[in-house]
């Protein structure tokens, strides 16, 4: 598989998503149209997997967490950028969303959950924070932020947001 098909399949879904408010609503409709027994949830595991293992997904690492941003905001994926991270049992750094963030949560070892939620979707709303948590296992998380929005914390809180 090349990374034209894993952007063709993602040009597909963002295309349905990319005038629609990062809420709750939003949060539903991934999880009942795009949840984990759907084509389209499986067709993104599998491009996600098979480009973990070619290497062009997650290439790089730091603090125990593999990471790499492969597409930048473009026109063509509604302007959301598209970063995949490789989390087991940790939790990353602090950040924010000016713009929201759409998670997809993929796990690969055990029940794994991101910020508590099972496989499938999170929808986090424009202005929203947190420190990214795997626990429970192994998971791959695709992350599409708009216009590739994302805040990093200077100062790590001691509490999650």
């Amino acid at each position: 598989m090349s990374q034209n098909t894993f952007r063709q399949n993602l040009a597909r879904l963002t295309a349905q998503i990319g005038q629609r408010p990062l809420d709750a609503a939003l949060d539903q409709w991934l999880n009942a149209e795009h949840g984990v027994h759907s084509a389209s949830y499986q067709a993104l595991r599998a491009d996600c997997l098979r480009g973990v293992a070619e290497g062009w997904l997650c290439e790089r690492e730091g603090g125990g967490i593999r990471y790499g941003r492969i597409f930048k905001p473009a026109e063509d994926l509604q302007g959301f950028s598209v970063d995949v991270v490789d989390m087991q049992d940790i939790a990353g750094p602090h950040h924010s969303h000016p713009l929201g963030e759409i998670d997809l949560i993929m796990p690969i070892d055990g029940d794994a959950l991101f910020d508590g939620r099972p496989a499938g979707w999170l929808v986090c709303p424009p202005g929203s924070a947190h420190r990214p948590t795997v626990s429970q296992g192994r998971a791959l998380v695709l992350y599409l932020l708009p216009e590739g929005r994302i805040d990093f914390t200077r100062t790590q809180p001691k509490a999650d947001a």
